[in-house]
């Protein structure tokens, strides 16, 4: 990190204030900087700067990284709704491993299903998809839903792959 350096000495230099006002705090500062030296580093940064995202979802506040699929490094997030159920896990469990033999694919079993979009979404995973019982009792297929809008649809098991094959991938 570079401090403030730079920006105080081109400030000294040109004669010109390059401070900032906060309203909020009603204060006057030269803002620091961020200079990681070239690589990987500063193309990570630059990258989780652009995908930060903040919106309201249910007059809740929500930040969550808004990677475009291609790129997340979780595509998707298997929600079997209940851990205690073996039958509805047993499906999850099955979807997850395919899943898996294709893209990088979380499991989370822990929590109330709205904690666990929200905990997928902090990460930038893209898609979360959860194994209900309707999933197992009337193969209802499961509910896909996305990240950035928070839409939910439902889709047959057999159709997951090719759906998300498109979203992700474009094809």
């Amino acid at each position: 990190a570079r401090g403030n350096f730079d920006l105080t000495q081109h400030s000294e230099g040109s004669g010109k204030a390059l401070d900032y006002f906060d309203d909020a705090t009603k204060e006057k500062y030269i803002p620091h900087c961020i200079e990681p030296s070239l690589g990987v580093d500063r193309l990570i940064l630059a990258l989780i700067c652009s995908a930060y995202a903040e919106d309201e979802v249910g007059g809740e506040k929500r930040n969550f990284l808004k990677f475009h699929p291609s790129i997340a490094p979780v595509k998707v997030s298997v929600l079997p709704l209940v851990k205690n159920k073996e039958a509805l896990v047993k499906v999850a469990r099955e979807l997850y491993e395919s899943l898996s033999l294709r893209w990088n694919v979380a499991w989370d079993a822990t929590g109330a299903v709205g904690r666990r979009y929200r905990r997928a979404d902090e990460v930038g995973t893209p898609f979360c998809i959860t194994v209900d019982f309707e999933t197992i009792e009337d193969d209802a297929g499961v509910t896909i839903r996305d990240r950035d809008t928070t839409e939910q649809i439902r889709l047959p098991i057999d159709e997951v792959i090719p759906y998300l094959s498109k979203k992700i991938d474009g094809y």
